[in-house]
């Protein structure tokens, strides 16, 4: 009996024991995730803090390089000058990027010169070689950001006038699907994001500005302000002699796609051809002189065996 009892106290407690394991962890996990939770938003907190002072710093920044490159220019440059556009034609649109680049050349120009300064006294570097490299490192920096913006915009140049001819197939497309020209327009915006970011963008800062009540004409004008290319500027011209004229969008479209095809098919067989007269210059420099000396070098050696026992 005694026994009997034993066992059901044992058993009992078993279970009582396995009832409290299965419902702690449901506690526990509850809990875990409560505190996961404020963990996360404190942690979010905390980046969203972090990210205000970045976004503090880079516009005190960018206050600071605005107030010195106004100084410099002497007023703030709002016009269409050639800086201007090349900056537009770069991606620079904020209406105070000309004092921004003015400003950067000056502090590198400045931060180069210092540096050449410095590795002058170190090296121990006579007058005239440090006024040489102080000279050569202040242009350094100078040039430094103009020759950056140029590269910029000849890349993102290149990048439009390559995926030109597709957008335009796809708007052809949708333009004999029976979409007007600005809902092709914001259409092709859309799927040219996955080939081009930098046509989609230009796109849909067009449908945007159509949007906001802008003449549809003013609108591709501005598109090819803002790229300067050729082929754009011809395809601005081609969509708004149509619409003053009324003709058909959808054909003129078909045409003026096929010719930019055909151009983009020109300039790769042009770059082919160019391609052996760059291969020249590594030829003769680097290739041609490792061949003579693997073909010419056991003879010389033979020459010099002969003529040395003669």
């Amino acid at each position: 009996m005694i026994w009997a009892v034993v066992l059901l106290i044992a058993f009992s407690a078993g279970l009582l024991v396995w009832g409290i394991a299965g419902l702690s962890p449901a506690q526990t996990r509850t809990l875990r995730n409560r505190l996961d939770e404020l963990r996360s938003g404190e942690a979010s907190r905390r980046e969203l803090q972090e990210r205000r002072r970045r976004q503090q710093r880079r516009e005190q920044l960018r206050d600071l390089l605005e107030t010195v490159g106004q100084r410099l220019t002497g007023e703030e440059d709002t016009g269409q000058g050639e800086t201007r556009k090349m900056l537009v034609h770069a991606g620079y649109r904020h209406e105070n990027a000309v004092a921004i680049f003015f400003a950067v050349r000056l502090f590198l120009a400045a931060a180069f010169t210092v540096g050449a300064l410095f590795l002058g006294s170190v090296a121990g570097a006579g007058t005239g070689q440090g006024l040489a490299m102080l000279a050569f490192f202040g242009l350094l920096g100078w040039m430094a950001p103009l020759f950056y913006v140029r590269r910029k915009k000849n890349h993102r140049q290149s990048e439009i006038q390559r995926a030109l001819p597709d957008a335009l197939d796809l708007l052809v497309v949708c333009m004999e699907a029976g979409l007007g020209l600005n809902q092709a327009l914001m259409r092709v915006a859309e799927e040219m994001d996955r080939i081009s970011e930098v046509l989609a963008e230009e796109l849909m800062i067009v449908n945007m500005q159509i949007r906001a009540g802008n003449p549809r004409s003013e609108a591709l004008r501005g598109l090819a302000e803002r790229t300067g290319i050729s082929d754009v500027r011809s395809l601005v011209g081609m969509l708004v002699q149509t619409d003053r004229f009324g003709t058909s969008v959808g054909e003129a479209l078909r045409v003026h796609a096929d010719t930019l095809r055909e151009k983009r098919r020109q300039r790769a067989e042009e770059e082919a051809a160019k391609l052996s007269i760059k291969m020249l210059f590594p030829l003769v420099f680097f290739i041609f002189p490792a061949i003579f000396v693997v073909m010419l070098g056991p003879s010389v050696f033979r020459f010099q065996e002969i003529f040395g026992g003669m």
